[in-house]
């Protein structure tokens, strides 16, 4: 996996006054050590930029690792309208997906798996080829995706009560990454019709005891959810065969006492309407 300037080395985070609010050694690691004992923390970079936030992601995602394992993919956090509302940003934001945060279908975790959790319907892209870099439209990039997987995300948004939580602070922590549960491959054999399929397609959130807590189409997410990779690429983002990309939220996200003891998904319209389940504990 390949990470270009801004996520991987940061140009900015070598210059100065232009880098003041890249976070410091100093800060990192008092929000990694809130992080891994789930405490409400500071924002990070929060009256910086968006160049400042990708050089405390940087720092951050290394610190990150020695805790969550390697880096196995990109995520694409706040891509429907309901998340963008809910943080006051007109467009996504770019995180990352480490491999200890992935789980299994009907994984079960602690209600409380982070200082301040929510869930949310996703699904990932399976990177089937380094070609997927030279695609434009989301029909291009579909011809590059082997295979899809329903996904419940369950990030931390790990700020205090009263921390900003914008656009910039959350990409700084780069975009919340916890934990996740992942369902069985969907390959994909037919690249138009899975095209077609995840336009259609309709995801459903329930809680455990069956109430929808969201509905909504598969162009819900940037038009189409194949998009989501078009725009990380579009950020500087080059991707590699095997990596995950989460395309980000189908509808709000919600706090784990909304599940009622845990949460399903599914997606309707794709392959046998597949599903993905969690059990809060």
């Amino acid at each position: 996996m390949t990470l270009k300037p801004g996520l991987a080395l940061c140009l900015i985070c070598l210059g100065g006054a232009a880098a003041a609010d890249c976070a410091t050694d100093a800060q990192i690691e008092t929000y990694v050590a809130d992080y891994t004992s789930n405490t409400p923390t500071r924002a990070l970079s929060a009256g910086g930029s968006m160049a400042d936030a990708l050089c405390t992601q940087a720092k951050l995602v290394t610190a990150l690792a020695e805790h969550l394992g390697p880096v196995v993919g990109y995520k694409a956090g706040l891509t429907s309208k309901p998340a963008q509302d809910r943080f006051g940003v007109s467009e996504p934001v770019q995180g990352v997906l480490f491999r200890d945060m992935m789980l299994q279908d009907g994984a079960e975790v602690p209600e409380t798996w982070g200082a301040r959790p929510v869930f949310e319907a996703d699904l990932l892209l399976v990177v089937g080829s380094d070609a997927i870099n030279d695609a434009t439209t989301s029909e291009q990039a579909m011809a590059h995706i082997s295979a899809i997987r329903p996904f419940i995300e369950l990030p931390d948004l790990t700020v205090a009560e009263g921390e900003p939580i914008t656009g910039v602070t959350l990409t700084a922590i780069a975009v919340a990454p916890k934990l996740g549960v992942m369902g069985a491959d969907i390959p994909v054999t037919d690249p138009d019709a899975m095209h077609m399929a995840l336009k259609e397609m309709t995801v459903s959130l329930r809680a455990a005891d069956g109430e929808v807590l969201a509905e909504v189409p598969g162009a819900a997410v940037l038009g189409h959810p194949v998009n989501s990779a078009i725009w990380l690429m579009s950020k500087g983002v080059t991707l590699k065969a095997g990596d995950l990309v989460s395309v980000g939220s189908f509808g709000p996200l919600v706090p784990p006492v909304k599940g009622k003891g845990g949460a399903t998904a599914q997606y309707s319209g794709l392959p046998g309407d597949p599903t993905v389940s969690v059990t809060f504990k």
